[in-house]
């Protein structure tokens, strides 16, 4: 059986294999059904380590074993192989949050929100700068400030994107609407698509030539966008100041109300 070695390697990192199993593997697949002997002469895999190796591969669902005299072994089709991969991720994952979701009611996280909350008012005294880098950890943060507002949110971006993430800001505005938070919604971009989400979200949207993206809350915080280049992971700023974000939002007023 000769094989390259670049895609031997790379079929050891798909597949999260060592490289006698994958080697081992391979062999199977190319017998379709063989012996430990014959994995061994056609692998290369030492003789002393193939029954460990093929066990090894059953249990992680890569070979089936052939009961009889000798034993042989038959080698699992990659498709069947990556769904299972595929299936055990996916089930892995919804433990994972199950597990974390489950943290909430625990005592040490309890424990954890009051340490913060005993923590987060001598820190509040004073204007908060912070840089937050990451499409996913800024958007997990920004649709926890917004629904932790109290009377106003004022968004400024482009309606785009705002349709690609449309789910999150949906759920997001159904939350803010139930507790009456004012929405101010300025978007740049094409018409018919501004007016087409102005029905879905539910929200009065004014149109905006500014090509700018950001977030007022309360008029106490901003959190605003330092590149428009979707090609590059986003970077923001959030600022915890009440001179800073009245002053901001101020000028937003003036220019919603401009034709």
């Amino acid at each position: 059986m000769i094989v390259k070695q670049e895609i031997i390697s790379k079929i050891r990192d798909y597949f999260d294999l060592n490289i006698y199993e994958t080697k081992a593997w391979l062999a199977l697949l190319s017998k379709g059904i063989a012996s430990a002997g014959n994995i061994a002469t056609l692998s290369g895999v030492p003789r002393s380590r193939t029954y460990d190796v093929l066990e090894s591969l059953e249990k992680k669902g890569f070979a089936i074993v052939k009961m009889g005299k000798p034993v042989k072994y038959l080698g699992v089709k990659p498709r069947m192989v990556l769904e299972k991969l595929k299936n055990n991720v996916k089930k892995h994952a919804e433990d994972k949050i199950k597990d974390l979701s489950n943290i909430r009611d625990t005592s040490e996280f309890l424990k954890l929100q009051e340490i913060y909350d005993q923590g987060i008012e001598p820190v509040k005294k004073e204007d908060i700068l912070s840089a937050l880098k990451g499409r996913a950890n800024i958007s997990n943060y920004l649709k926890e400030i917004l629904q932790e507002a109290k009377r106003e949110v004022m968004i400024c971006m482009n309606a785009e994107e705002l349709m690609n993430k449309s789910k999150l800001f949906t759920e997001t505005f159904d939350i803010l609407k139930k507790r009456d938070i004012r929405i101010k919604l300025a978007l740049t971009g094409d018409e018919r698509l501004i007016k087409l989400l102005e029905d879905k979200l539910a929200v009065k949207i004014k149109r905006f030539n500014i090509e700018s993206k950001f977030f007022i809350i309360d008029k106490q915080q901003v959190l605003f966008f330092l590149s428009k280049d979707t090609k590059k992971d986003d970077t923001a700023i959030w600022l915890n100041s009440g001179f800073f974000a009245q002053s901001f939002s101020s000028l937003f007023e003036i220019a919603m109300k401009e034709k």
